[in-house]
């Protein structure tokens, strides 16, 4: 399940025009990182990653879709930040990887 959501993340962030390429190398870059702080979770925790994923998932495919709607892109960002929250505590990195995803797409525009 996780890896079938990070992969769709993949696919969305390949989308990404060109002219975003610094973003979207990024992005890729955080993604990779964002993986390995995933592989290390113990197994009482994948409900809640599952919500980070799914909310995440949403906010990309905001920043690829043509007439994207800003009340859903919005939506997406704030359902990311509330799961995450209980990480901050046990999971710093895994916090910290996902904020900057969030800043990322907040520059541009999503």
């Amino acid at each position: 399940m996780i890896k079938d959501t990070l992969s769709k993340i993949e696919s969305a962030i390949a989308k990404i025009q060109a002219g975003r390429s610094p973003d979207k190398d990024e992005l890729v870059s955080l993604l990779g990182k964002l993986k390995a702080e995933l592989a290390e979770l113990p197994e009482t925790r994948l409900d809640e990653v599952k919500s980070i994923g799914y909310f995440t998932e949403a906010a990309a495919h905001e920043v690829t879709r043509e007439n994207a709607s800003v009340q859903l892109r919005n939506l997406s960002i704030s359902g990311i930040s509330y799961a995450v929250k209980g990480f901050e505590v046990t999971h710093p990195q895994l916090v910290s990887v996902v904020n900057e995803i969030c800043m990322i797409l907040a520059r541009m525009g999503i």
